[in-house]
């Protein structure tokens, strides 16, 4: 795995990540008798942390209450100053080789969480050893999975979620990247206009390579398929699924999403010397799909007749770097579509067509973007991104002049939106404790376990069927 490659071969951006060098699990490795934080974050709240627990004991003041994910570790959601951190408990050899994992992944702008910190050297008052602990940034307005059918969600919720791992899968495989390990469990989702954006949580057995076979590939997808199934089955014997889906049907989504944009993302296409239009449409459907096209591989058949292109640089999105440019917002990809295309209705119905689109924006953020967003309820801001606020004011709205016949005032349509809308983001406490609690009774690891006088001794990590379903 790892330890054995030759990071010379990979892209200068991963190889150069991170100055921690996981150790083989095989090799003796001695524990640090002395704490030791290795950062990638300057926040000096982290040194004044209780280190010295346990972190299924630290103190609640500490804790953000927030839904976690069922893992088969202890996770807490840590306040730090003003950030929020997440922490894991996992052995030193596993905590600081996925540290330097997500480091790799982040320098190559791929979707995952933002590592922080790894430390090690860990001991209590009398002096045992602790585990290691990952620290990764809390990603703002994300939830897992179950967290998402907890709420009053559209019935094509588990589809929407598929297509965004999909995506998801392409992107880490592109870039080299075995994971080994696909569940939903191991993603976090953000809600991106009527779709999700799945970020990668979980990196402990992933591998960073420079191509990928279509063994792994596959493999991957197997896994996905097979672990995606059983966690929606999951879902629907706590009746949080709607009683329509089918399980199955779901899982084999995924397989035929991810085959259909790895399809569009590498395929050659043939092209007669006449034909060379058919290029921008290629790249057109690039683009519509959120992917932005560096550069095209093109050369002659062998008969001499046609052209074969193929994209050799791709990458993902296209029109948030186009809206980051021209107003400074950092949002998902849909999200910028929608944007974008308000961006564009503005400027036509303002008689700006000739002007500087870089103007025409500024104006837009001041005169209509950030007027909607300053009307989010305070105890929404922790809920609702504002650019999703906005894409759905504008969803909102449309439905509004539909049914009266005429335009609505924005704000008119965002106070309906406001209270009749809103609400559903609203998780409440009894639900986040609910998760939480279902989330704890997952962990395999927490030391308080060992010595359960009911443990029978099983454990899941010795057996391969098990393994598909733990994570």
């Amino acid at each position: 795995m790892q330890s054995g490659m030759d990071l010379s071969q990979l892209d200068p951006r991963a190889a150069k990540a991170t100055s921690v060098q996981a150790l083989d699990e095989s090799a003796t490795n001695v524990e640090p008798q002395a704490l030791k934080i290795t950062a990638a974050s300057s926040n000096p709240k982290m040194f004044t942390l209780p280190w010295h627990m346990p972190l299924a004991t630290w103190p609640q003041e500490l804790l953000a209450n927030l839904p976690r994910g069922i893992s088969r570790h202890v996770v807490r959601f840590v306040h730090v100053g003003d950030e929020v951190y997440a922490m894991k408990e996992i052995t030193r050899q596993v905590a600081e080789r996925e540290y330097e994992m997500l480091r790799r992944l982040e320098k190559l702008e791929l979707p995952c969480v933002t590592p922080i910190a790894v430390v090690t050297g860990r001991h209590d008052r009398e002096g045992e050893p602790l585990e290691a602990i990952l620290v990764t940034k809390h990603l703002k307005f994300s939830l897992p999975y179950r967290a998402l059918f907890a709420r009053n969600l559209r019935p094509d919720t588990a589809e929407r979620l598929i297509d965004a791992l999909a995506v998801l899968m392409v992107r880490l495989h592109l870039a080299g990247f075995y994971w080994g390990d696909v569940s939903l469990s191991n993603v976090l989702f953000l809600r991106d206009a009527d779709a999700f954006s799945a970020f990668l949580v979980d990196a402990e057995t992933g591998d960073l390579q420079m191509t990928l076979t279509e063994g792994q590939r596959e493999y991957d997808i197997d896994l996905a398929r097979t672990n995606i199934i059983g966690e929606l089955m999951d879902l629907s014997s706590g009746k949080l699924l709607p009683g329509d889906v089918d399980e199955i049907e779901v899982g084999n989504r995924l397989v035929d999403r991810y085959h259909s944009l790895w399809s569009a993302l590498t395929d050659t296409d043939k092209f007669n010397p006449d034909e060379m239009w058919k290029i921008e449409k290629r790249v057109n459907k690039l683009n519509e799909l959120g992917f932005d096209v560096d550069e095209l591989e093109m050369k002659t058949a062998e008969d001499g007749k046609r052209i074969l292109v193929r994209p050799r640089v791709v990458d993902a999105g296209y029109a948030s770097r186009k809206l980051l440019r021209l107003t400074g917002l950092d949002v998902q990809e849909n999200q910028a579509r929608r944007l974008l295309n308000d961006l564009d209705a503005y400027r036509a119905s303002t008689w700006r067509e000739g002007e500087e689109i870089e103007i025409v924006a500024t104006d837009w953020m001041r005169e209509v973007f950030e007027p909607t967003t300053r009307m989010i309820p305070r105890e929404y801001r922790s809920q609702i991104e504002p650019a999703q606020f906005f894409h759905e004011v504008l969803t909102h709205r449309w439905y509004l002049a539909e049914q009266v016949g005429h335009d609505v005032p924005m704000a008119e349509a965002v106070q309906s939106y406001i209270e009749s809308a809103l609400p559903k983001y609203k998780l409440d406490q009894k639900a986040v404790d609910a998760l939480n609690e279902e989330a704890d009774s997952g962990v395999v690891d927490d030391e308080y376990t060992y010595n359960d006088p009911d443990d029978d001794g099983y454990n899941p990590d010795d057996d391969p069927d098990a393994a598909v379903w733990s994570h």
